[in-house]
């Protein structure tokens, strides 16, 4: 808890307190000096400390009645100062809570190639996870109010609203973003997502999640760059642990994402030399500089070559892709100045 909520519940605490010495002040001499029975003397210090105007059990004498106007008088003040209390804190909770928002989303306009993530379910949640390892800037779209408490707690800028609507989208500043993962559980709304993303942000990389294998081709057409059937993956893997297990299993403890234990890099050519003199794999002799060892190349049409040849030219526009320790990839980076 904050040091303002501190503060507050310190008060509160206080103000209770007094409450309920008054009422055992009100219940005991009512009790004692009016000689009424405990359920009596109880009602009469409810009515007496809530000032309703109900009527007194049996009639006064002296004693009672100035027993009566010292309880009158000093409920009257803690109650007001109980009442003032509880007003203050609810007031002062909505401002922090509005302070909050305001100062969340100036953070998010601040931020530019962005990834902004649709959805905070189970995909979106380890999207988010993976995100944060590898220390990218990402904002959360998630229409269900109550996981607000959830992402507080996890620290991840997000902006609670229905992803359908293009304000909100521009609210997670989807315009300014490099990509879109839109991980929500309905193809449909998916589909939906997808389409305002692409009209709101034409060169945005858009990702999307999708149930059935029939949305693949539509979510395509809609301007998916990428899309990602889960239930697909997790049988593929599953069976392929039964036809290759050894290889799966080395696949499996490659890490992509991290500070320090990834083993896998994709950098783009330009990172690597400066493509107007063109190189070759070989050329750039990468293999005795960083320990990495080239395993992929992707050209600037998008295609994939698995284990390029040492004579294929890095052309602009191109990706390699590179295996190493950690250490190696390290070196990688430090060599090129990558991150």
């Amino acid at each position: 808890m904050n040091l303002v909520g501190r503060f507050f519940r310190i008060r509160i605490y206080k103000a209770l307190f007094l409450l309920l010495i008054i009422l055992l002040i009100g219940v005991l001499g009512f009790r004692y000096i009016s000689d009424y029975a405990w359920i009596d003397a109880l009602y009469m210090t409810v009515i007496t400390m809530t000032t309703v105007g109900f009527s007194e059990v049996v009639p006064l004498d002296a004693e009672s009645k100035i027993f009566t106007i010292f309880l009158i008088f000093a409920s009257v003040v803690i109650v007001g100062y109980a009442l003032s209390i509880i007003t203050e804190y609810i007031l002062s909770k909505n401002d922090v809570e509005e302070l909050k928002q305001k100062r969340m989303q100036k953070m998010i306009e601040s931020l530019k190639d962005h990834i902004v993530i649709c959805g905070y379910g189970r995909n979106g949640k380890q999207a988010a996870r993976k995100l944060t390892a590898y220390n990218k800037q990402f904002v959360v779209v998630e229409k269900n109010k109550e996981l607000e408490e959830r992402l507080q707690m996890d620290g991840v800028p997000y902006v609670i609203g229905n992803a359908n609507e293009d304000e909100v989208l521009n609210a997670a500043g989807v315009h300014r973003a490099a990509c879109f993962i839109s991980a929500l559980p309905n193809d449909a709304d998916n589909l939906f997502v997808v389409l305002s993303a692409r009209q709101l942000n034409s060169s945005i990389n858009i990702i999307s999640r999708a149930s059935n294998e029939s949305s693949y081709d539509k979510l395509k057409f809609a301007g998916a760059n990428n899309v990602i059937l889960p239930d697909k993956i997790g049988g593929d893997h599953m069976a392929s642990l039964v036809v290759v297990p050894g290889l799966m299993e080395f696949i499996d403890n490659l890490s992509i994402v991290g500070k320090s234990d990834i083993n896998v890099e994709e950098i783009a050519v330009e990172k690597l030399y400066n493509p107007k003199d063109l190189k070759t794999i070989k050329d750039l002799d990468l293999r005795r500089k960083t320990g990495c060892t080239v395993i992929g190349f992707k050209n600037e049409k998008g295609e994939y070559i698995v284990n390029p040849e040492a004579d294929l030219v890095l052309v602009p526009n191109s990706k390699v892709i590179f295996l190493g320790r950690p250490e190696q990839i390290a070196v990688l980076n430090s060599v090129y100045n990558i991150h």
